[in-house]
């Protein structure tokens, strides 16, 4: 019996090497699987002009619509569209209620009046002008902050007298273009009687001394009265007083 000897590529104990498959090879062993890929490549290619042609027809009868509306009309439907714009009149809405409705004492900042006036159920007892911060981007990148005035419900946190040292933020400093120095604590510089409230926000009152000591500039986000007024209802500002905004 002759055997035939067969030589490998390879040398003699050594692992075959092992050939990846070709397109070729794998469309004619898995015929059905290319064809359903090339099936379903074809459908999704085609949902989605279908799509981009419906979004471009809508477009184009939506703008014809609104074309078709009255100033009034359109007012309204963007007045529905404006979801954000909504909630936040509900917000002052509801704040302006709940104030109105508070059977203790609280104080309620108006922003349209620029007041502030201490009520019990509706019943005013004083009204005070204050002025009240503009919203501002403070801070430098990547730490900037947008500061708006408060809104909705707050409460008192503590009150505070000229001896309290408030460590002024960086960024007033530099808001005020001035520099920052090493200690920031200031002695007075929310004035005469100031009123902490939780989330960070303050009505304070002019001082004489610090970044704040400029009856043109008010601090973004906060409050300022005078603080004769301040100082006349003092006995009534206690920790947990409500506060309301709108």
């Amino acid at each position: 019996m002759i055997l035939e000897r067969r030589r490998g590529p390879h040398a003699p104990g050594q692992p075959r090497e092992r050939r990846r498959p070709g397109w070729g090879e794998f469309r004619e062993a898995y015929p059905r699987i290319v064809a359903s890929m090339a099936v379903a490549m074809v459908a999704l290619t085609a949902v989605d002009g279908v799509l981009f042609l419906k979004r471009w027809q809508y477009g184009r009868e939506m703008a014809r619509l609104r074309g078709r509306m009255t100033e009034v009309e359109r007012q309204r439907a963007d007045a529905i569209f404006a979801s954000s714009g909504e909630r936040m009149q509900l917000m002052v809405a509801l704040a302006r209620r709940e104030a109105v409705g508070e059977k203790g004492l609280n104080l309620a900042v108006s922003s349209d009046k620029g007041a502030m006036v201490l009520q019990r159920e509706g019943a005013q007892l004083r009204e005070m002008p204050v002025r009240i911060g503009p919203e501002s981007t403070v801070g430098t990148r990547p730490d900037q902050v947008r500061l708006a005035p408060p809104l909705g419900k707050r409460v008192i946190v503590q009150v505070v007298d000229g001896s309290y040292a408030w460590t002024v933020p960086a960024w007033v400093w530099t808001h005020r273009g001035l520099p920052i120095p090493a200690d920031r604590r200031v002695e007075g510089a929310l004035g005469p009687l100031a009123i902490l409230l939780d989330g960070g926000a303050v009505i304070y009152s002019r001082p004489g001394a610090g970044p704040l000591a400029d009856d043109a500039y008010v601090l973004p986000g906060g409050i300022r009265a005078e603080a004769p007024d301040l100082l006349a209802i003092r006995e009534n500002l206690e920790p947990g007083l409500p506060v309301y905004f709108y």
